[in-house]
């Protein structure tokens, strides 16, 4: 069984020219020859381009590839190997490298790209990327969380300072509310709250009311939320958890 010059080309996807080229120089001179001189490649043939592709993609020089494919002291099964262990190699090397990449990419694509003076100028004491692993493991499977890595990638200092804004004065309306001893179903608090359902809704993912109660209750039975939300209150975690339900039953009753 013998092949074409251009059949060989389309198997191993190289051009016309290069096989030319490979005949010229002798590192792949064809086994046969057509009645009218063209050039037709055997098997063993194309065992050697094989070869010789595998040893270009590792970027071997041609006239090492050479020296490799026509050492006497060589088989195929030590050719084979050989190129195992280079080809294992770069895959270790290109897993390494794509690792980086997507942790640089992460990083983008929390929006969480500010120097340490700009993160504490937004969040405070509060470190966003303190948390990272946690937040990806628990919901970094859900629509939500891919969503929010998506809306916040190309999120700026500026961006992050209007949401913390936005933050911050609904804390601020939650509290004086409290203080003023407006019931949590009231409509001032259900109107807060849903405010508050909308800003998550705008900046970071699409937040319907059942996953809004369930934030609600997270900033009660996760302590860290509760301190950090108790803060700004005592007691302010739990208001904005029955308000959110209230304002949730409001809309889906």
């Amino acid at each position: 069984m013998s092949y074409s010059v251009g059949q060989v080309a389309g198997f191993a996807a190289v051009t016309v020219r290069t096989l030319h080229h490979y005949d010229d120089i002798g590192l792949l001179v064809p086994g046969g020859r057509s009645h009218a001189g063209h050039r037709r490649y055997n098997d063993a043939d194309l065992d050697r381009l094989q070869q010789i592709l595998f040893y270009r993609e590792l970027g071997f020089p041609l006239d090492e590839v050479a020296a490799l494919l026509d050492d006497p002291a060589a088989d195929p099964r030590a050719h084979l190997r050989r190129q195992h262990e280079l080809l294992t190699a770069r895959i270790e090397k290109l897993e390494r490298m794509a690792a980086a990449v997507e942790q640089a990419m992460e990083a983008r694509s929390m929006g969480i790209n500010l120097t340490p003076e700009e993160k504490f100028e937004v969040f405070g004491d509060f470190d966003p990327d303190q948390y990272e692993e946690e937040v990806q493991e628990r919901w970094g499977g859900t629509d939500a969380y891919r969503q929010s890595k998506e809306r916040t990638a190309s999120y700026t200092k500026e961006d992050w300072q209007r949401v913390q804004d936005e933050a911050d004065e609904l804390t601020r309306r939650f509290v004086a509310l409290l203080d003023a001893g407006e019931p949590a179903d009231s409509e001032a608090a259900m109107d807060a709250a849903e405010d508050h359902r909308r800003g998550i809704a705008r900046n970071h993912y699409d937040c319907g009311y059942e996953m809004h109660t369930c934030l609600g209750e997270m900033y009660v039975s996760d302590e860290r939320f509760t301190r950090n939300i108790d803060a700004a209150r005592e007691g302010l975690a739990a208001y904005m958890r029955d308000a959110i339900l209230a304002n949730a039953v409001r809309h889906t009753s």
